[in-house]
């Protein structure tokens, strides 16, 4: 693989491109930060002998945020999907053994070697659809060693592919095999040694629990919350996907960065999560995998001012999808949102629910450089299509990571 470092550098002056809107836009780079942004008749008089890149018309956006994958597993689960078609429910495929437990089963018996290199090739078709950030969860090891595991490749491919990686830590997404009939036990391991130790070694940036019927209860996810939160870690959640439980309401009181999936989710929770500024992560990929009806209350998100945030949430069992931009489109197109609504939904707001709104997510001078070129007429054109990748380049980490422009 070639090392990250050695792609070109994006600094100097970026000309001939234009704005979401369709303005003519101009953009100057220096030591891998967006150093100013305006008209291109406007550039300051010091940029007058910086190295020229012409974008030739194209639009530019800011990087693209993932900010819910499952990216780092062994194995696959294609023999579900064929399961489901079947007629089999999401909960009936869990009790036949599959579900996140096979996942587990394939993803302890792998080493971290290979886990790296088949989560290298599902980031592969990420980046080169213009993703600058994504976050990673664990959650298929489900015992110290296996948890580690994951989040050590997440590491590793944050440094091999020069990409910004949210670490999540999930050990509570699935009750694993030896603690059968045990959730306050497992959950008692998770608090007292799994999260402590991973914590300790810096592998994690935010916890995760999936609070559900067929996972872990409100109890017992407010006792991960609390020892997060003795840790200084932030939280965020599953929430409300498969049934009210009330879980979004007590993320908000936590402050969580962002409660997903949330297709049950009540007025009560909306409204606490504007509180308490969370973001919602829609997450279509498996609304539409899982043939699900229940939508998204988007109009009510909307009408509260709650931040959307789209995402992939790629997974081996219930949304394989590795295209942001699809995703984009099924927003659209599922959930009715608006094309602005979709872009900023994998822009700055996916940004906010990884706490990186500072540096990654919108145009803005002093933040890194993360940015992509479309060869499109239109902003439009980015939701509309869908089987085509229209990126010309991707800058990312300040370096001219996809197309061209070297």
């Amino acid at each position: 693989m070639t090392p990250f470092a050695s792609r070109p550098s994006a600094d100097g002056l970026w000309t001939g491109l234009r704005d979401m809107g369709g303005a003519p836009l101009a953009l100057a780079v220096a030591d891998g930060v967006l150093r100013w942004a305006g008209e291109p008749g406007a550039v300051p008089a010091g940029w007058a002998d910086a190295r020229v890149h012409d974008g030739a018309g194209a639009l530019v956006t800011p990087g693209l945020v993932d900010c819910h994958t499952h990216l780092v597993y062994g194995g696959q689960r294609a023999n579900e999907f064929a399961m489901r078609l079947a007629g089999a429910s999401y909960e009936e495929v869990a009790k036949a053994g599959g579900g996140i437990v096979a996942s587990v089963r394939a993803t302890r018996e792998a080493s971290e070697d290979a886990l790296f290199a088949s989560a290298s090739v599902r980031l592969a078709n990420l980046l080169a659809e213009g993703v600058c950030a994504i976050e990673v969860k664990s959650g298929y090891g489900l015992a110290l060693e296996h948890e580690r595991k994951q989040l050590r490749v997440a590491r590793r491919l944050a440094e091999a592919h020069g990409v910004t990686v949210r670490t999540t830590f999930l050990g509570a997404h699935a009750l694993p095999p030896e603690y059968a009939g045990r959730s306050g036990d497992y959950i008692e391991r998770v608090c007292r040694e799994m999260l402590p130790a991973l914590a300790a070694e810096g592998l994690v940036d935010a916890v995760d629990v999936f609070c559900e019927r067929i996972a872990f209860s409100l109890e017992e996810t407010e006792r991960v919350f609390q020892a997060a939160r003795a840790l200084g870690l932030p939280v965020k959640l599953h929430a409300e996907q498969l049934s009210d439980m009330g879980g979004a309401a007590l993320a908000a009181r936590y402050g969580a960065l962002s409660c997903d999936h949330i297709e049950h989710l009540s007025q009560a929770g909306i409204e606490a999560m504007r509180a308490a500024g969370t973001v919602a992560v829609l997450l279509p990929g498996a609304f539409y995998t899982l043939r699900d009806t229940q939508l998204p209350p988007i109009a009510a998100l909307r009408e509260a001012g709650v931040p959307m945030a789209v995402s992939t949430d790629h997974n081996p069992g219930t949304s394989p999808a590795l295209s942001l931009l699809l995703m984009v489109n099924m927003a659209c197109t599922l959930f009715r949102l608006t094309v602005p609504e979709a872009l900023d939904g994998v822009t700055r707001h996916a940004a906010r629910a990884l706490g990186l709104q500072g540096t990654h997510g919108e145009l803005v001078v002093g933040q890194s450089a993360n940015f992509v070129l479309w060869d499109v007429r239109e902003a439009a054109e980015l939701a509309y299509w869908f089987g085509q990748r229209p990126v010309r380049t991707v800058v990312r980490q300040g370096r001219i990571a996809e197309g061209e422009g070297a």
